[in-house]
């Protein structure tokens, strides 16, 4: 059997920008990618603290160590600058592969700079 499993999340991220003329998608700092194990073009659910909204689209990669965290296109009607974001992405996994899975976990703080990865 599968299950549906986090795989990855970014805890708290402060968004930086956001900008309805763009034609889709979030763009995050490439340092903040790589360090949760993200990939560019990837399916993301996004869930806004400040609202309640939670939402999905894919990943475009930011200016590593920028702190960019920008909601493009349609998403930029979900948050304004300064809202509190949580970003998740999951992975299926069978019974074998659940035994010894960790998700990676990175805080940021309130400028999107890196804190910890758990």
């Amino acid at each position: 059997m599968m299950r549906c499993m986090l795989r990855a999340k970014v805890h708290m991220a402060t968004v930086t920008e956001a900008n309805i003329a763009y034609e889709g998608s979030i763009t995050i700092d490439e340092a903040i990618l790589q360090e949760a194990g993200m990939l560019p073009f990837e399916q993301l659910m996004i869930s806004n603290v400040n609202n309640g909204e939670r939402f999905e689209t894919y990943i475009i990669p930011g200016k590593k160590n920028s702190g960019e965290i920008c909601l493009n296109g349609p998403t930029a009607r979900k948050g304004v600058v300064g809202d509190k974001i949580i970003l998740f992405c999951y992975s299926y996994l069978n019974e074998n592969e659940m035994k010894d899975f960790r998700p990676k976990i990175v805080h940021v703080d309130s400028k999107n700079r890196i804190l910890r990865k758990k």
